[in-house]
């Protein structure tokens, strides 16, 4: 089982991957908090979560988000598994520890799969 961890670039310029189920990881300054989710299209869900599409969620409280990490999974039920996997950390130190280390997310991988 592959997946990529990105930090560096924009999902952009990813996005030449057959892989289209992305678990991503946005923060908020202002709150201070994360937000994990899942989709397949980043560039348009973030643009929704800044610009107020859903004005009673939890990330209208947070504007500006900003992006933290992004994985990149084989399956929509990969992205899903890993996306409830990280909330049921309910950690901003695991969040952490996952981007610093991408042997544990690869592990964590291989055991969801």
């Amino acid at each position: 089982m592959s997946i990529i961890i990105m930090h560096l670039y924009p999902v952009s310029f990813y996005l030449f991957s057959l892989m289209s189920f992305i678990v991503y990881i946005i923060h908020s300054v202002k709150l201070d908090k994360f937000y994990i989710g899942t989709t397949d299209d980043f560039n348009k869900r973030l643009e929704e979560h800044n610009h107020l599409k859903y004005p009673n969620s939890f990330t209208a409280k947070g504007i500006p988000w900003s992006l933290y990490l992004t994985i990149l999974c084989k399956t929509s039920g990969q992205a899903y598994k890993l996306e409830k996997y990280i909330k049921s950390r309910k950690s901003s130190v695991f969040i952490r520890k996952l981007k610093s280390d991408e042997r544990l997310l690869s592990n964590l991988i291989s055991r969801l799969t």
